[in-house]
């Protein structure tokens, strides 16, 4: 019932805006005139502006092919709609806004609101935000956009260890500080967690992601303790952007009407990202690790990992940059990802060998941008995958062709 009335409303929207004379529309970039960090992602897009009111409209569309082989076998030619995310703001008063973010995944298979939140500005260092927050862990998960990248696939490591744009209800306080060519930044949150879905879940294996399908942690706690994320962002404008982020809290339901039922158990999540563009030849790098700890119960097997690590390191080199087919500074890259992924850090406590589930990828692709807010992509993904007990691993491997374009 939820999902049916938040399409509805989506689509009264779009006609409210279809009625409007398009000459009042105006694209702007929602972005500072000064240098952003990755915390400014959800404001850095270009919106839609109805002259002489305070509401603002954008969004984005990703879509591809692909066709890909494992071991030799192979489901043939896929067409993907993977998703259409939709964008509005509104500057409700002075130093006081408003932005949303609601996305339409697999072509409306599965909705949700990934960003809801008022932000209030008493201070450039002091200002509050509350609502529905994107949890700053890393800098993927906050600058997810796919026009902003050279690959049809998010991040392994921010999708499949990490929950890639995980969301919760929560409150906390945010902000910057210029000086000459540095900037600094922090984000600090409270809000809704983790539950037992991690340890308990289809995958058989800790996996975090698993805690984005429990609707309920947008209305009510499992363990009742906020889950705490805090970063801190550094930037200097000649050399790049170096994230220190951190996420944790009770995950279990511990207590139930004030009688303890189990003990207290935890996730922890350690991450670092950085970004640069090296000077004179313009290659662009950037990059996360996490490093998660779960205090997993002593009954659960060993296929039940405490520990994980991951991560993921793109480089862009432009080739080409001129006037193509009538585009001004269209844009021809060579890219490349490099990823790595293990479940479960550790050896088996019987044999001391060292225990699989791990994945690692190769993935070169050629981009074209007619503009900075359109791309076409084909990519060629190399991946091997190794299960718990160190069989030899799967190969993946396949090409995938797709566009992603901000509207």
């Amino acid at each position: 019932m939820r999902l049916k009335f938040l399409y509805i409303t989506f689509l009264f929207s779009l006609n409210f805006y279809s009625q409007i004379d398009p000459s009042l529309l105006k694209r702007t970039q929602k972005e500072s005139a000064k240098p952003t960090l990755n915390m400014d992602a959800v404001y850095n897009r270009p919106f839609l502006n109805i002259e002489k009111t305070p509401i603002a409209v954008g969004g984005y569309l990703e879509a591809n092919w692909q066709h890909l082989y494992t071991d030799g076998v192979s489901e043939g030619h896929q067409f993907q709609a993977r998703r259409l995310t939709v964008f509005m703001s509104s500057a409700i008063s002075k130093r006081v806004k408003f932005l949303s973010e609601i996305e339409f995944e697999d072509g409306g298979k599965e909705i949700a609101i990934e960003f809801a939140s008022v932000d209030v500005e008493f201070h450039p260092l002091v200002n509050f935000r509350g609502g529905i927050i994107m949890n700053p862990i890393g800098a993927f998960n906050q600058n997810h956009d796919g026009p902003k990248w050279e690959f049809t696939d998010r991040p392994i490591s921010a999708t499949q260890m990490l929950p890639s744009t995980f969301s919760n209800v929560g409150v906390g306080l945010f902000g910057k500080k210029y000086s000459n060519n540095w900037m600094l930044g922090y984000e600090a949150y409270l809000s809704g967690s983790f539950d037992n879905s991690i340890i308990e879940n289809i995958e058989n294996k800790t996996f975090l992601p698993a805690a984005k399908n429990n609707p309920d942690r947008f209305e009510e706690i499992n363990s009742g303790t906020p889950l705490f994320t805090g970063k801190i962002a550094i930037r200097n404008l000649k050399i790049g952007e170096l994230g220190l982020s951190y996420m944790g809290g009770v995950y279990n339901k511990y207590q139930d009407e004030g009688i303890i039922i189990d003990e207290k158990r935890r996730v922890d999540v350690f991450a670092i990202d950085f970004n640069t563009t090296l000077p004179k030849v313009k290659t662009f790098i950037t990059g996360e690790c996490a490093w998660i700890k779960v205090d997993v119960p002593s009954t659960y097997g060993q296929q039940f990992g405490n520990k994980q690590f991951g991560g993921f390191v793109d480089i862009v080199q432009p080739l080409l940059k001129k006037n193509i087919l009538g585009w001004e500074n269209s844009v021809l890259n060579l890219a490349c990802r490099l990823e790595y992924v293990d479940w479960n850090v550790g050896r088996f406590n019987e044999t001391g060998e060292n225990i699989g589930e791990d994945i690692w990828s190769v993935m070169p692709a050629l981009s074209f941008r007619p503009t900075a807010q359109t791309v076409f992509r084909l990519n060629y993904r190399f991946q091997k995958q190794q299960d718990i007990l160190g069989n030899p691993p799967a190969t993946t491997d396949g090409f995938s062709l797709g566009v992603s374009t901000y509207f």
